[in-house]
């Protein structure tokens, strides 16, 4: 039997002024005559998305949620490289401790999606070390947390740049150039244009790296090649990880916009879906990417509260009978 765990992404819809990415932009800090002033200022930004990210932990316990994905712009501007003297763990630790310690003392999976900038087949050299740079700040991030960072980072395989094949075996090479502490932070999402689930089993099985299927994306990109084709060995990459199957879930916005998310999820989709995949492992993850964030969730849980079959086992989490 298969217990299923839904999470949603970053930010809520009902916990009011608490997004965790409040910014800064690098014009408005070079404008500050202060340097010692304005890096002050980034300080407090960043300690207040952590705060805001702790109470968005704390609203998820509250409704049995156990799967979050953390914004990734907790520290703005931690990564340009006119502020590569600023050490912002320091000013943050205690807090990112703090954060780290409540989802680990509540058994919550959480994890990260790094910006779509962040590719490592890209054959321009700076692009590459600059994904190395935000895969680092990641890690520490994670690290100051307490949070061990294996297979915490979701990435996508990137760009085709004219030959897919060669861009597949760009990624191999580039990634025996990155550190192991980096390469075991990573797991891999097929995408909706170009790198599908065949192309990212092929890394994945090389390489060692868990598959993080994407419903939505397979749909725009498949090959015509059903996704149930594939998930024996979907599941199989995730069999040296300590997590369980994670899966991204959506619905297109519309026909026109297919590659766009929908506000809610169709609860029709899903229950197809997890009527195919029961059975097969004893968890699965399911990260729920909608517009409407935990507001989907929340409509998702009521819809599937008609299926006579669903046993609810918290308010986000059942089996199927």
């Amino acid at each position: 039997m298969t217990i299923f765990r839904l999470g949603y992404v970053a930010m809520s819809m009902h916990v009011i002024n608490s997004s965790p990415s409040k910014t800064m932009t690098y014009k408005n800090f070079s404008q500050h005559k202060d340097r010692e002033a304005a890096i002050s200022k980034l300080e407090l930004l960043a300690n207040k998305n952590i705060d805001n990210s702790l109470r968005l932990l704390k609203h998820n316990k509250a409704f049995g949620i156990s799967l979050f994905r953390l914004s990734s712009r907790l520290i703005p501007l931690a990564t340009h490289e006119d502020l590569e003297d600023w050490d912002y763990i320091e000013p943050t630790k205690d807090k990112l401790r703090e954060l780290g310690d409540y989802a680990s003392k509540n058994k919550m999976r959480i994890d990260f999606h790094p910006d779509h900038f962040v590719v490592l087949n890209s054959p321009k050299s700076d692009v590459v070390k600059s994904s190395v740079k935000n895969l680092k700040y990641h890690y520490d991030l994670l690290t100051a947390m307490g949070v061990n960072p294996r297979h915490r980072c979701v990435l996508h395989t990137g760009g085709s740049y004219g030959n897919k094949v060669a861009a597949l075996e760009r990624f191999i090479d580039n990634w025996g150039r990155i550190s192991q502490r980096l390469q075991q932070m990573i797991i891999l999402e097929n995408d909706d244009k170009t790198f599908n689930s065949e192309d990212v089993l092929y890394l994945s099985e090389k390489l060692s790296i868990p598959h993080v299927f994407d419903l939505h994306h397979h749909e725009a990109n498949n090959n015509n090649v059903e996704w149930t084709e594939y998930w024996d060995r979907i599941v199989k990459s995730w069999s040296n990880s300590e997590f369980p199957v994670k899966v991204h879930l959506s619905s297109p916005k519309n026909e026109k916009q297919f590659r766009h998310h929908a506000d809610y999820v169709d609860p029709n989709m899903f229950t197809t879906f997890i009527n195919k995949v029961k059975g097969s492992v004893d968890i699965i993850d399911c990260m729920i990417e909608a517009k409407q964030k935990d507001a989907a969730l929340f409509q998702l849980v009521r819809d599937l509260k008609k299926e006579a079959k669903i046993e609810w086992i918290s308010d986000s989490s059942f089996q199927l009978k």
